[in-house]
């Protein structure tokens, strides 16, 4: 089976073209191809599909084998695949995810692409949007309104430990959580925890966030079913958009992520939020795993 890797600012996948293979079993091909030292390493895998709907069709596997419903670092390195490959020569180009069909506007230079700007469509905020048990009296210990800004919530672990975040679905869970200085979080202990949260019945993907400026914002990840990833595309919308309704930022930011930068927007006339970064091709090879 033959295989590309790519990466957009450091989030690594494995890339399939189901135009020419056929994948049996993408959880079991996920759990072994993404393993960084028996496999050919990366943070998923992803699947560049046909598609009734659209230019192509994406279907995205974490490395532990779970489907999720977008991956925008990943959208964009399958728009690069695609036009690249001759898959399709749209521009802008569409394709269909599990969060529905989205568009593309891609920047060609020599006829090979180098950025590209998702339109990532209208977040979604609150508990209900992450599908987070709020139910009265429920073991989750969550979530209640706290401080000034309503849509940041609380939740609290056995040990009694309360976690302030604001909960944003970009057709995946997110939950931000800001803070004074993000490299001293120990991400590798509380990001599993958050994740798997009694309250967070599909997990959920945890941001940490520090405020540079009001235009600038520092972030780090825990990606639900990956752990630890250099950059989450999708996050990155989720922590603009936290940071906007609660009087953090501007509708406009560069976001910092530890393997590289976007540039994300969240347009106040049609509500959606665009997302501009690279997509980069890595090397090509043939898995006989």
């Amino acid at each position: 089976m033959r295989f590309t890797k790519m990466q957009g600012i450091g989030n690594d996948y494995v890339y399939v073209d189901g135009f020419k293979e056929n994948v049996a079993d993408a959880p079991a091909l996920a759990r072994k191809i993404s393993d960084r030292h028996f496999g050919v390493g990366g943070d998923g895998l992803i699947l560049i599909l046909p598609s009734d709907k659209a230019d192509v069709r994406m279907r995205m596997f974490n490395a532990d084998g779970g489907e999720s419903e977008m991956c925008g670092n990943g959208i964009r390195c399958v728009a690069k695949y695609a036009f690249d490959h001759g898959l399709s020569k749209s521009n802008p180009m569409r394709v269909e995810t599990g969060r529905g069909v989205l568009t593309l506007s891609l920047d060609v230079v020599d006829w090979k692409v180098q950025t590209v700007t998702v339109d990532m469509d209208e977040p979604m905020l609150g508990a209900d949007a992450v599908h987070a048990d709020t139910r009265p009296g429920s073991k989750s210990r969550l979530c209640r309104k706290v401080g000034d800004h309503e849509h940041e919530l609380a939740m609290a672990f056995d040990d009694g430990r309360p976690v302030v975040g604001t909960f944003v679905s970009m057709g995946n869970p997110h939950i931000v959580i800001f803070v004074d200085e993000v490299d001293s979080i120990p991400l590798e202990v509380i990001g599993p925890e958050i994740e798997n949260f009694p309250a967070f019945t599909k997990r959920i993907n945890v941001h940490f966030v520090q405020v540079i400026s009001k235009d600038h914002l520092k972030m780090r990840t825990w990606e639900r079913g990956s752990g630890i990833t250099l950059a989450c595309g999708t996050g990155a919308c989720a922590v603009l958009v936290a940071s906007v309704v609660t009087n953090r930022s501007d509708r406009t930011a560069q976001l910092d992520l530890p393997g590289g930068s976007l540039q994300i927007r969240w347009d106040e006339k049609s509500n959606h939020v665009f997302m501009t970064g690279p997509a980069v091709e890595v090397f090509r090879g043939e898995w006989a795993g």
